[in-house]
This record gives structure tokens, C-alpha cells and sequence, in this order.
């Protein structure tokens, strides 16, 4: 037999053998699973063991059935129900609503609130966008982190106690009120202009 026979049958018994260990590796994926793990039935009877225990105090094993459907008692039972007469008391708890960073700042009471664009001062935020043929002008203006607010006339905007006079095409009016060093208020109207962009 010559080198190229013997390589040919040896090829080829490598072949079979790799074919007869894949065939064996697939054998068991091709049976039924069976599964002997507990079913709800022993479930319901352990949980009525374990309750008939507790009831009884000393220890003695009770064997109750299982229920198939639950009675009126136990329904009453559940987490969901709520007793009569509950009465939530909200004092000395936080409101889940109310942002963190506002009780950092320590504008708990409700009339000092601060909103997100009373933050910056007018020049640092930009107008990007007006609707002002309609009944109520709408501004929309943007922060120098990219976020945008809608404005109406009558908003509160910039830190020195802005607000929003007027709403035009390509316009917003604010007015702002300064407090000098004598403790004198001075306003001053401030105009915000959409930016035109090159070749916009």
C-alpha cells in the first residue's frame, strides 16, 4: 500500500469516528426531559404544613389540604388589602416629587421655587425658536447645557428676577430688576434675537 493509500484511510477513519462521537453527543439532547422537580400541588401542601405549625405553637405537625380556590378570609389577608381607617400622614416625610437639587439649594417653602432657567443668566441662554402667530406666543430657549424650554409672556427667566415682556418673530423681551449698592431697584430690558447662522 502506498504513503498516499494509507493517508486516504486514515483520513477517512477520522472522518467516521468524528461523525460517531457527534452522533453520540446528540443522542441525548434528542430524549424527552423529564422533570422531577416538586409541582405547585407540593408547594400549596409545605406552605399549609408550615402555616398549621405556626398556628399550633408547640411544634405538631399538621397535614392540611390544599385549597383550589382561595376563600374570602384569605383574600383579605393579601398585601393588597388596606385597613380601614389609614390615614397618611405626610408630615416629616420627603415628597417624592420634589427635586433633590432644590432642597440642596434650601427652597423648601413653595413660593421659592426656582426654575430651571431662573439658574443661568439671560446672556448665557440662547433663543432658538418663536411662535408668535397664535393666540398665546410661545419662546423656545435653550440652556448652555443644550436644553430647551418653552416660555410664554409672564415667565420667569435669569437670575436677577427676569420676565418675559414680549414675544415677537424673531424677538424676546425680558426685564430684569437690579438692586444696587444702595439697595435702589433698577430694570432694564434685555432683547434675546434667534441667531442667524451662516448660509442659514
Amino acid at each position: 500500500m502506498t504513503a498516499l493509500g494509507r493517508g486516504a484511510r486514515r483520513m477517512s477513519v477520522r472522518i467516521r469516528a468524528t461523525l460517531v462521537a457527534i452522533a453520540l453527543l446528540g443522542l441525548p439532547g434528542c430524549q424527552d426531559e423529564v422533570t422531577t422537580g416538586p409541582t405547585n400541588a407540593d408547594f400549596s401542601t409545605a406552605r399549609a404544613e408550615l402555616e398549621a405549625k405556626a398556628k399550633d405553637g408547640r411544634g405538631k405537625k399538621k397535614v392540611a389540604k390544599a385549597k383550589a380556590k382561595p376563600t374570602a378570609e384569605a383574600a383579605e389577608a393579601t398585601f393588597a388589602a388596606v385597613e380601614e381607617g389609614f390615614h397618611y400622614d405626610r408630615r416629616g416625610v420627603r415628597d417624592p416629587f420634589r427635586s433633590f437639587e432644590w432642597e440642596q439649594m434650601g427652597l423648601d417653602a413653595v413660593g421659592d421655587d426656582v426654575g430651571p432657567l431662573e439658574q443661568f443668566d439671560v446672556s448665557q441662554l440662547s433663543l432658538v425658536g418663536v411662535v408668535w402667530h397664535a393666540a398665546n406666543a410661545r419662546a423656545l430657549v435653550q440652556d448652555p447645557s443644550g436644553m430647551s424650554y418653552i416660555v410664554a409672556e409672564g415667565a420667569r427667566i435669569g437670575k436677577n428676577d427676569g420676565r418675559v415682556m414680549r414675544i415677537d418673530d424673531n424677538l424676546m423681551v425680558v426685564k430684569e430688576t437690579y438692586e444696587d449698592w444702595q439697595g435702589e431697584e433698577t430694570t432694564k430690558d434685555i432683547e434675546m434675537r434667534i441667531r442667524v447662522t451662516e448660509g442659514g
